[in-house]
C-alpha cells in the first residue's frame, strides 16, 4: 500500500467531514421531528422506505461538494423527480427548508463559506433538487468521483437504530478516502455518559479516526477491545444468509451481532467486532441476485483497510470498485481488523457452502 503526505486529500477530507457531519444534523433533526408520524416517506423499486432525510441529506451532501469540486461527478442513490410531483408538494417543502437550514448553519473550524455554507448562501428548490440529481453518474474505472449513501440503513434510522450518512473519494478505481457518520453510536463503547454520535475518517495511507459530530476528539483506530468475539451481521434477515453465518459463527467460536447500515464497518474498526459478514440471501424463484452497490461499502472498506485490517469478497477477491454502480461478481464480504482471522473465515465459509449445497441436493432428490 502506498503511503499519502499528509497534505493529500486533506482539502477532500475537510469537505467530505463537513458534508457528512451537516448530513447528520439533518437526519436527526428528521427523526426528532418528523419520522414518528411517518407520513413523509415515498416507496422505492427495492421496497425500501426513503424518507425526507434521504432526499434533504443527499441534497446538502451534493451542494457543498458541486461548491468545492464542481468537475467530480457523484454517484448516488436517490434522485428528485419524486419530488417534483406535485402531489409531493409538502415533502418537497420539507427538504427544501432542512436542507437549506443544515447549510446556513455557522461555520466551524475546517469549513470555509465558499463550499455553499453559511447564512449568507441561499439555496433555491430548484438548485437544491438539481443537487440531488447530480448523483446519477455511472461510475466506471478511469477516474475520479464521490460516492454518496445520504441514510444507509433506513430502517434502523426509522426505528430509532443505527444508520450511517456515507461518503466516499474513488480515484482510478481504488477508494481514497472514506467518511462515515453515525448520530446513534456511543462516543465510547463502555462509556455511555460520554454521549452518542461519531463521525469516522480513513484516508488512505493516513490511518483511521474517530470524531465527534462537532469535530472534537481525534481517536486513532482501533482503540477498544471487546471481551466477547462479535460477528457483526446484517439487522434484516432477508438481506443475509443466516443458516450459513451461523455455521461459521459456531466454527470459529463467534458471537452473532446484529447491526444495520455500515455503522458495522465503524464498529468494527474501532475494536468492537472480530468480524464483518455479509453473505446474501439464497435466491428463490428464478430472481437474480442482488448487485451490491459501491457507495454501500467503498466507505467502510477503507476505515476498516485504515484501522490494519482486511476486506474481501466471500471468496477472498478483491473488492471492485471501478465496473460502474454496481460490484459486479463481488457478493458476499468478509472484513477484519484481525488480518490472519480473516483467511480463516474465508475457509469457514467455503466449508459451509459445501455443507449448504450438500443439503440443498439431498433435499431435492
Amino acid at each position: 500500500m502506498s503511503l499519502t503526505s499528509p497534505e493529500e486529500f486533506s482539502v477532500e477530507k475537510h469537505v467530505a467531514v463537513a458534508a457528512v457531519r451537516r448530513a447528520c444534523l439533518v437526519t436527526c433533526t428528521v427523526f426528532n421531528q418528523l419520522v414518528r408520524d411517518r407520513t413523509d416517506t415515498i416507496k422505492k423499486e427495492d421496497e425500501s422506505p426513503v424518507t425526507v432525510g434521504d432526499y434533504a441529506a443527499q441534497a446538502v451532501i451534493n451542494t457543498i461538494l458541486r461548491n468545492a469540486f464542481p468537475n467530480d461527478p457523484i454517484v448516488g442513490e436517490e434522485g428528485a423527480d419524486a419530488l417534483r410531483q406535485e402531489s409531493n408538494a409538502r415533502l418537497r417543502e420539507r427538504v427544501v427548508s432542512l436542507a437549506t437550514n443544515a447549510l446556513q448553519e455557522d461555520l466551524i473550524d475546517g469549513e470555509k463559506g465558499q463550499w455553499g455554507l453559511g447564512s449568507q448562501h441561499e439555496h433555491s428548490s430548484d438548485a437544491l433538487l438539481k443537487a440531488i440529481d447530480e448523483g446519477n453518474d455511472t461510475g466506471g474505472s478511469n477516474k475520479r468521483m464521490w460516492t454518496v449513501d445520504p441514510i444507509d440503513g433506513t430502517k434502523g434510522f426509522l426505528r430509532g437504530g443505527q444508520y450511517a450518512v456515507c461518503l466516499s473519494l474513488i480515484v482510478n478505481s481504488q477508494v481514497v478516502l472514506g467518511v462515515i457518520g453515525c448520530p446513534n453510536i456511543q462516543i465510547h463503547p463502555e462509556n455511555p455518559v460520554e454521549g452518542k454520535g461519531c463521525i469516522f475518517v480513513a484516508v488512505r495511507g493516513q490511518g483511521a479516526f474517530q470524531i465527534t459530530l462537532s469535530g472534537a476528539g481525534a481517536i486513532k483506530l482501533p482503540y477498544f477491545s471487546s471481551e466477547k468475539s462479535y460477528v457483526l451481521q446484517s439487522e434484516e434477515p432477508k438481506h443475509t444468509n443466516i443458516p450459513l453465518i451461523r455455521r461459521v459463527s459456531d466454527e470459529l467460536h463467534l458471537t452473532e451481532w446484529g447491526m444495520d447500515s455500515q455503522a458495522k464497518y465503524c464498529c468494527l474498526a474501532r475494536g468492537e467486532g472480530a468480524v464483518y459478514l455479509r453473505m446474501p440471501a439464497p435466491t428463490v424463484g428464478g430472481k437474480q441476485p442482488y448487485e451490491e452497490r459501491i457507495w454501500d461499502h467503498a466507505p467502510g472498506s477503507i476505515l476498516v483497510e485504515e484501522a490494519g485490517g482486511k476486506i474481501t469478497d466471500s471468496e477472498g477477491a478483491p473488492l471492485r470498485f471501478g465496473l460502474g454502480r454496481g460490484m459486479g461478481e463481488n457478493r458476499g464480504f468478509v472484513a477484519t481488523v484481525d488480518r490472519e482471522l480473516h483467511g480463516r473465515v474465508v475457509s469457514a465459509i467455503k466449508r459451509s457452502q459445501f455443507t449448504e449445497d450438500a443439503e440443498t441436493t439431498k433435499a431435492t432428490h
